[in-house]
């Protein structure tokens, strides 16, 4: 998919996703989440080409106009929706599916202990919500959710809810579940390893 094509359906998502978008070029003009995701795609390309320094420049510039900061070495999938999108952070090794919405103020980074990948790969069509904190090189499986301030530290299965600090799993495939099930789920090898 080009470059044209990519950011129009980014677009055509957050119109989709958003009530209060009327138009999209109301997305087009006002959505620093959109611009953010321009300015990374730019980036991201100079990045694979190994212009690192102007990549970083190209980041920076993004960060400035928008306060979303996404290190131009981060893999972004099709249509993500940064929310309002002020002081998200996506670190370097961090790898993002397709249909991922993520609200203000989430972080997606290490934990500074690691070396090589260090950020959490993030699945498909998971939400991450407002100030949450994803730190550490572990996948969050499909379709999950990740609460409004949680702190998560350790693999979450698909189709899970996380919340609380430090984030634990609440739910999975619709249903409540006890903390000790869930442990008992990722240590059966039931979640995706990234």
């Amino acid at each position: 998919m080009g470059f044209l094509a990519s950011i129009t359906e980014d677009a055509r998502n957050i119109r989709s996703k958003d009530p209060a978008a009327r138009s999209l070029a109301e997305v087009f003009l006002c959505y620093p989440g959109l611009h953010a995701v321009i300015f990374y795609r730019i980036s991201h390309f100079l990045y694979i080409h190994r212009h690192y320094l102007p990549a970083r420049l190209i980041s920076q510039w993004g960060r400035f106009f928008t306060g979303i900061e996404i290190h131009p070495g981060a893999k972004i999938g099709r249509r993500l929706f940064i929310d309002h999108g002020m002081g998200v952070v996506i670190g370097e090794t961090a790898e993002i599916g397709d249909d991922v919405t993520i609200y203000h103020g989430a972080t997606l980074g290490g934990t500074g202990h690691e070396t090589g990948k260090r950020h959490p790969t993030i699945g498909n069509n998971v939400i991450i919500g407002a100030g949450a904190k994803v730190l550490g090189s572990f996948k969050v499986g499909d379709n999950s959710k990740i609460g409004a301030g949680a702190v998560v530290l350790k693999e979450v299965p698909p189709d899970s809810t996380v919340v609380g600090i430090p984030g634990r799993t609440v739910k999975r495939k619709g249903k409540r579940v006890k903390i000790d099930e869930i442990d008992d789920i990722i240590e059966n090898k039931d979640c995706v390893r990234s």
